[in-house]
């Protein structure tokens, strides 16, 4: 039986419904409405069989839109939403978006901690608070930081054995500004903790320079991160539609596969599919053998 192919991150949006100032100068070609029927043709030129939405902006709301998006879509296999970390009723939250009836597409959460001018954001006693409480629901933390935030995910890691925690972007190296040495150095340090956090090969045509870049530019970092996580633990994601400023969903998806080439198919079926799956065990394949 082929393997699945999951896309461990994608966005949908209604800049007129959200938070999305950011959709200016030259994220302006992508400030539009990005709906499921706009990413399926390339899901299935690509043999894509499920994703996983991502929030894009924190808001409870769109984590309520985002779990009936998925009941409603075939191929949304689970969503990373949002809650409040920091409000002292985060379980009751979480409890509710779990006894919906859509509540089962909930399979993870995350907050723009790259956005948040604290890096040690993570290391606030109302936000490991939170934290707890996404583990005692049984989810996935999503975590996108940049480098000045990283001192502060591992040491949340460490923390946090009991939690499952995912790495979005390769945590957005310069890549663009060849920043590989000081993103390398501290991305090491998730070696110690490769039981509980997965990586994802996600995002990193955007760090490039998007007028210039191949996969050779993409290389070294791919190589390095499945030096660091091991080829079990990384998943593949496209970061679609925010990508689209630096190329199209086939070039993200042909640009890996470059990057992968040397790898053998069980393990190409591993990052293509099967990471996704065990990390988040998303409800339409944990019983599929995958």
């Amino acid at each position: 039986m082929t393997s699945p192919i999951i896309d461990s991150h994608h966005h949908f949006w209604d800049p007129e419904r959200g938070d999305y100032g950011w959709l200016s100068g030259p994220f302006a070609p992508i400030r539009r409405v990005f709906a499921p029927e706009d990413l399926r043709p390339s899901l299935q030129a690509n043999g894509v069989s499920g994703t996983v939405l991502v929030q894009t902006w924190n808001d409870l709301g769109e984590t309520w839109d985002f779990i009936r998006t998925a009941a409603a879509t075939d191929f949304v296999a689970g969503v990373v939403g949002w809650v409040d970390l920091t409000d002292p009723k985060v379980g009751q939250t979480l409890a509710e978006l779990q006894a919906a009836p859509e509540g089962r597409w909930l399979v993870g959460i995350r907050h723009l901690i790259h956005e948040e001018a604290d890096p040690n954001w993570l290391l606030r006693d109302d936000v490991r608070r939170g934290l707890r409480a996404v583990s005692d629901a049984g989810l996935v933390y999503d975590l996108v930081p940049k480098l000045p935030h990283l001192p502060a995910a591992l040491r949340t890691v460490e923390d946090f054995p009991e939690l499952r925690f995912v790495l979005d972007h390769i945590a957005k190296p310069d890549i663009k500004g060849g920043g590989f040495a000081p993103w390398a150095a501290l991305m090491r340090g998730f070696a110690a903790h490769r039981d509980h956090v997965w990586c994802k090969l996600s995002g990193m045509v955007t760090e490039a320079d998007w007028r210039d870049w191949t996969p050779e530019h993409l290389k070294p970092y791919v190589a390095e991160v499945l030096r660091i996580f091991g080829v079990d633990r990384c998943m593949f994601g496209t970061d679609w539609p925010v990508c689209l400023v630096a190329g199209s969903y086939d070039d993200v998806v042909g640009a890996l596969k470059t990057c992968l080439g040397h790898l053998s198919e069980a393990e190409r079926a591993q990052i293509f599919g099967r990471s996704a799956i065990e990390a988040y065990g998303l409800p339409a394949f944990a019983t599929a053998g995958a």
